[in-house]
């Protein structure tokens, strides 16, 4: 990896990435705003369109896939540092944030005993998927994904977009 993996952020790059948890921890909690699902709440802490995010919710639909949030952090990244020509190849951007991305994320996330990432491995310890425990988890995972695609972002990315202020 680059330089820009392991170096200090800088003060407004620490400031980003703190209004991305912020924004995903509110968007996904629910309680100022309605609810949105794991991968929506990450895009829409980046502006992005969240149609596709859809897909992420419990881990694929049926909770036995990826955690949405996790996999909603890489698309974001896909979107915001990929080559906008559909044939174009994997830019150094996008290769070098989702290598630190997926070798920084395992050590950030809270997991408790499950063995992986999967949806069900994360929640099913924590009983009724609708509970309030399982909620705090999500949220405090969705939180911690969003500013690890910001990081990223800072670390790799030649421009950011602007964290989605929630009112």
């Amino acid at each position: 990896m680059s330089e820009s993996s392991d170096r200090p952020l800088a003060s407004d790059e620490a400031a980003y990435v703190e209004a991305a948890r912020a924004t995903a921890f509110t968007l996904y909690q629910g309680v100022r705003v309605a609810h949105r699902s794991c991968g929506i709440a990450i895009a829409e802490t980046f502006g992005l369109a969240t149609p596709a995010y859809q897909s992420l919710r419990r881990g694929g639909i049926t909770g036995a896939g990826t955690c949405g949030a996790l996999r909603a952090g890489e698309q974001v990244l896909g979107e915001l540092l990929g080559d906008p020509d559909p044939s174009g190849p994997v830019t150094p951007a996008l290769r070098e944030a989702v290598r630190w991305y997926q070798a920084t994320a395992p050590a950030r996330l809270e997991r408790g005993d499950a063995p992986d990432t999967i949806c069900n491995s994360l929640v099913r310890p924590l009983g009724d998927f609708m509970g309030p425990r399982r909620k705090a988890f999500c949220t405090s995972l969705a939180a911690t994904v969003a500013a690890l695609t910001a990081e990223a972002l800072c670390r790799f990315g030649s421009a950011r977009p602007p964290i989605v202020e929630v009112r």
